[in-house]
């Protein structure tokens, strides 16, 4: 019982929403059956996952530092309007089957790279707060893909590379397990390298981190490079998984990617948090989002729910780091007596 505790103790935040988690799947057993956890739906869920995945992790790692990147949605949509445009053959340059694929993809790496980069030079040179600069930058890139498309969608694409998206292993989607793989990769970066220590330490306090000889600017513009090429992958697989791409689609992720981060225990301020806790929230999110459409509600009425899910974690948050601080203030006064 005395182990259970401590584990418990040891990260309060994973072990509650553990606990949610657990409830929520227990709950939708209950009350959906086979509707939510039949075969199809499983793989449903399983294909929309990634999408969403990536821009969570690329948004906790702007959130690790201290800052948040509103510009990952418009980054992935505008990377996966100029791949589809190679995919479709107007900006091929006679490359066709494979070599017209791995085109497209090196071309979104460089393109998102270079917006991650764009983020990170203006934020770290120009001092200027990450809220103010990723709202510039959205717009700009919005822009971009709006005077490519002129707002209309752009399909057609090579049906080699639609085919990749549909694939599955072991009757689950290949990009959910690419997520995966990318999420346990980024966990042990995060838990094991020294660039992941070094991150840390810069989103809890960058002045002691200048002075234990971390290149913070470093710091900000390669954890925005990291963030720049998560949101293009994610703009990669809605292209693999629609056929299509367009300025403005899944807009509605920007806030659930803030939900989640927030859920799955990322302090906004920097320097605290887990990938194990995004994973948990994004599937946490995920059955929720299936709830929502099995119960046929309106999409105005899941803003709803997800502004008001926000506003409750950040006060449940905020009572748990109140309470915490006043059983260490208690324990440590017992001590001095």
């Amino acid at each position: 019982m005395n182990k259970v505790n401590k584990m418990i103790r040891r990260d309060l935040n994973l072990s509650i929403l553990t606990g949610v988690t657990v409830l929520v799947l227990l709950w939708s057993a209950v009350s959906f059956g086979d509707a939510m956890y039949s075969l199809k739906n499983i793989q449903s869920m399983t294909f929309q996952i990634p999408e969403f995945g990536f821009l969570a992790l690329a948004m906790m790692l702007s959130n690790m530092i201290g800052g948040i990147d509103l510009s990952i949605i418009a980054n992935a949509n505008t990377v996966a309007i100029m791949s589809a445009y190679i995919l479709n053959g107007q900006w091929a340059f006679g490359l066709t089957g494979p070599a017209r694929i791995a085109a497209a993809v090196i071309a979104a790496l460089i393109v998102s790279l270079l917006f991650g980069l764009l983020n990170g030079v203006l934020i770290s040179r120009t001092s200027a707060p990450p809220l103010i600069a990723t709202l510039g930058t959205m717009t700009l890139f919005q822009g971009i893909g709006m005077a490519v498309t002129g707002g209309a969608s752009v399909g057609n694409i090579d049906k080699g590379f639609a085919q990749m998206g549909k694939a599955t292993l072991i009757q689950i989607p290949l990009i959910f397990w690419l997520f995966l793989a990318a999420a346990v990769i980024l966990g042990m970066v995060m838990s094991k390298s020294k660039f992941g220590r070094k991150l840390y330490l810069y989103g809890d306090n960058p002045t002691a981190s200048r002075f234990s000889a971390i290149d913070n600017d470093k710091m900000c513009i390669c954890t925005f490079l990291l963030t720049g090429v998560l949101a293009g992958i994610a703009g990669l697989i809605v292209l693999s998984r629609v056929n299509s791409a367009k300025v403005g689609y899944g807009d509605s992720y920007l806030l659930q990617t803030l939900i989640v981060c927030v859920v799955g225990g990322i302090d906004p301020n920097g320097g605290k948090g887990r990938v194990g806790g995004v994973l948990i929230a994004v599937i946490l999110m995920q059955i929720l989002s299936s709830a929502f459409t099995i119960m046929s509600l309106s999409p105005y009425t899941k803003k709803l729910i997800w502004g008001i899910m926000l506003v409750l974690v950040l006060g449940l948050n905020y009572a748990l780091k109140k309470y915490t601080n006043m059983t260490e203030l208690r324990k440590s006064l017992k001590e001095g007596c």
